[in-house]
C-alpha cells in the first residue's frame, strides 16, 4: 500500500519552467506549437492546483526573446511571480536562478522548456550532478528539430533524468479521484486543455445527466 518513492507529489518537488517565450517558439519544429501550448497549460495549471513551487525563468526577455506563453502567465502571472531573466543559456549558472530553485529545498526537480537540446540538457546535468533527482516532461519540451530534441532527451535519460508527459505529471499529482479538493480544478483544467481525453471527461460529465 506504500507508493514509491520516484513518484511525484505535490510536495516533494519544485517545477522549473525555463524560456517559454516568443523567440524561442518561433524556431521550434519537434513538436506543433499548438501541441506544445497545450501541454504547457496543463503542466503550468497542474503546478497551481497543487501549490508546487514553481520557478519561472527567461532568457533576454526584454531584449530579444519575448514575454511568455500565455499559457504560463495564466497561472503565473510577470507582475507576481518573480520570473527571473538571465542572459546565460544554463539557468543552473544563473545566480539568481540557482539559488531560486536550490531555495525550494526539494531533492526533485522538474524541467520543461525551450530548447531541450541546450536550455533543459544544461540544468539537468548540472542538477544531478549536484545530487538532485531530476524528472524532464518532454511533451512540454521542444527544439529545431525532433532529431535535437530525441538526442537531448535520450542524453538526459542516460546520465539519470526521468522522463514524463503533461498529462502524467498531472495526473500523478492527482493519484486518487477521492481527493475532491483538486477533482474539479483537475478535470476542468483537462476539459480546456486535454485534447480528446478532455473531451471523453466532458462529454462523460454530461451525459451522466442523463
Amino acid at each position: 500500500m506504500k507508493p514509491s518513492v520516484n513518484l511525484l507529489s505535490p510536495d516533494n518537488h519544485a517545477l522549473v519552467l525555463i524560456d517559454f517565450e516568443g523567440q524561442m517558439a518561433f524556431a521550434t519544429s519537434s513538436i506543433a506549437l499548438s501541441e506544445l501550448r497545450n501541454n504547457v497549460a496543463i503542466v503550468a495549471g497542474a503546478s497551481k492546483i497543487f501549490n508546487v513551487p514553481t520557478v519561472v525563468t527567461t532568457v533576454a526577455e526584454e531584449s530579444f526573446s519575448g514575454p511568455v506563453f500565455p499559457e504560463v502567465e495564466e497561472f503565473y502571472p510577470m507582475a507576481t511571480s518573480g520570473y527571473v531573466d538571465r542572459t546565460s543559456m544554463n539557468t543552473w549558472e544563473d545566480e539568481a536562478a540557482y539559488k531560486a530553485i536550490t531555495g525550494k529545498n526539494k531533492k526533485k526537480i522538474v524541467l520543461a522548456g525551450l530548447w531541450t537540446g541546450v536550455c533543459i540538457v544544461g540544468p539537468a546535468l548540472s542538477a544531478i550532478e549536484e545530487g538532485y533527482q531530476v524528472y524532464v516532461i518532454t511533451d512540454a519540451c521542444g527544439d529545431v528539430s525532433k532529431e535535437a530534441h530525441e538526442r537531448a532527451v535520450q542524453r538526459m535519460i542516460q546520465a539519470g533524468a526521468i522522463p514524463v508527459t503533461s498529462i502524467q505529471y498531472l495526473l500523478e499529482l492527482q493519484r486518487d479521484w477521492a481527493r475532491e479538493e483538486t477533482y474539479v480544478p483537475v478535470t476542468n483544467l483537462m476539459k480546456k486543455h486535454g485534447g480528446s481525453y478532455g473531451l471523453g471527461i466532458h462529454y462523460a460529465h454530461n451525459m451522466l445527466k442523463h
